[in-house]
């Protein structure tokens, strides 16, 4: 396990109408990005939700850098985990920057540091100066998903979570961020887990790609694997449908 920064073990989680997730086998290297695809209701979200602490797997065992996940060590792994929602999830009372310190700021930091960390971070994302003052509504799309990404990236932590992060913009700028973030990754060396149904966007920005199905995987590959060597029909009509809505 040593190599291995993320590890679940016979995990799963059932909701009211059913078993949402599992049992599942998932593991993660260090420095590894890993794409979870599928339909909606697969389990891929809940997956990135399960190691953020958010909510419990009902089974099973989750480990992040050789520390199970438990009650006990949910606020420090937490520390160690940077975690993008879907469409960023900024609070909009606040600035760009007062989004970027929040957590900075509950762990002690001072204003100097603070202040230090976000332009490291600004030039990191590539966001345009004098932007960190605006408020997420004065932002557009992509500008938002750049404060968010800068908020997870505050604490220097080992792994970044990152829910559909592109999802909300539109082709053009999806696109350009889509080559950003990959450039990003390999710079930074984190372990990425990120969460899309877009198999263009995995196979942009992930070394490996898991395809889930009804809370269970159903291949996990290389981009080429699945759409050259699918695992059953699912994958195949999987692959074919994200042709179809590529050329529309």
């Amino acid at each position: 396990m040593a190599d291995r920064a993320v590890v679940l073990g016979g995990v799963t989680k059932r909701y009211s109408g059913g078993w949402t997730l599992g049992p599942i086998d998932l593991d993660v290297a260090r420095g590894e990005t890993l794409a979870l695809l599928g339909p909606s209701g697969c389990g891929k979200s809940t997956i990135l939700r399960l190691l953020a602490g958010l909510v419990r797997a009902d089974r099973g065992r989750l480990h992040v850098d050789g520390v199970e996940l438990t009650p006990g060590t949910v606020p420090r792994l937490r520390l160690r985990m940077g975690y993008v929602v879907q469409e960023g999830g900024l609070f909009p009372h606040l600035t760009a920057a007062g989004n970027v310190a929040l957590v900075a700021r509950d762990q002690g930091w001072d204003a100097a540091r603070i202040a230090g960390r976000i332009r490291e971070l600004t030039a990191l994302v590539r966001l345009e100066n004098g932007l960190v003052e605006q408020y997420p509504a004065q932002l557009s799309g992509g500008q938002r998903q750049r404060v968010a990404l800068m908020r997870a990236l505050v604490l220097d932590p080992d792994v970044l979570l990152l829910d559909e992060p592109l999802g909300a913009l539109d082709p053009m700028i999806r696109v350009r961020l889509q080559d950003e973030l990959g450039g990003l990754f390999r710079d930074l060396k984190k372990t990425v887990l990120l969460v899309t149904h877009d198999l263009a966007e995995a196979a942009a920005l992930a070394d490996d790609l898991v395809l889930l199905k009804d809370g269970r995987i159903v291949q996990r590959g290389s981009w080429s694997d699945l759409v050259e060597r699918p695992a059953d029909a699912f994958v195949r009509e999987f692959v074919a449908a994200q042709s179809r809505e590529a050329r529309t």
